[in-house]
């Protein structure tokens, strides 16, 4: 039976994730095994914390160019920090480099409201991805975080929320997606995001 591997590194809140992905009925594995993340369908790469520490853990556990790797033949679902982590880099705390999975930097918000952004947002949707199929635009997600990317080709960028300014919601480029908000903490919606994310191997 075919699973999706959800990357165990040390930064991720492991549980809500897998328990919503086990309400949908989809078969989960949490591992950091090189093995079993190269067997499995998809990817899904969690992350919450600063940037650095998460790639510096991603690195020494030997997994960021797997992951790299495997985004090439598999989906990959970046959440939260995971979707920072698919840029090239990094500006939080210091520069440091991303998996390079999609084009751009992560930056600081620079918005005038409160930060960190905490809370339900609703979504629109600049360019078409299945990751959002039955997801009609103006539906609102659970986010929570003060940093977010900002794609160099405004064609990855598949969802959009405001918060004062534009602010980059989710990407996607190949098999790659990332959410900068928390499908697993979204209600309904999202459940749809990784109910779609589920299908795309089938």
């Amino acid at each position: 039976m075919g699973y999706t591997a959800i990357v165990d590194y040390g930064v991720g809140n492991l549980k809500s994730v897998t328990n919503a992905m086990h309400y949908l009925g989809l078969a989960t594995r949490i591992t950091s095994d090189p093995g079993e993340l190269e067997r499995a369908d998809a990817i899904i790469l969690p992350g919450v914390g600063a940037f650095p520490d998460a790639a510096d853990k991603l690195c020494a556990a030997g997994l960021d160019k797997l992951v790299a790797a495997q985004g090439e033949k598999k989906p990959i679902l970046g959440i939260c920090l995971g979707m920072q982590l698919l840029f090239d880099r990094g500006e939080e705390v210091r520069e440091c480099k991303g998996l390079s999975l999609v084009g751009g930097c992560v930056r600081k918000i620079e918005t005038n409201f409160k930060l960190p952004h905490i809370g339900w947002n609703s979504l629109s949707f600049p360019n078409s991805s299945p990751l959002f199929d039955g997801v009609e635009e103006g539906s609102y997600v659970y986010f929570v975080h003060s940093f977010c990317g900002v794609a160099s080709d405004p064609a990855t960028v598949i969802a959009q929320t405001d918060y004062g300014v534009p602010v980059t919601a989710a990407v996607q480029k190949g098999n790659v997606y990332g959410c900068q908000f928390h499908p697993e903490k979204s209600g309904e919606v999202g459940l749809q995001i990784l109910r779609n994310f589920g299908g795309l191997n089938k």
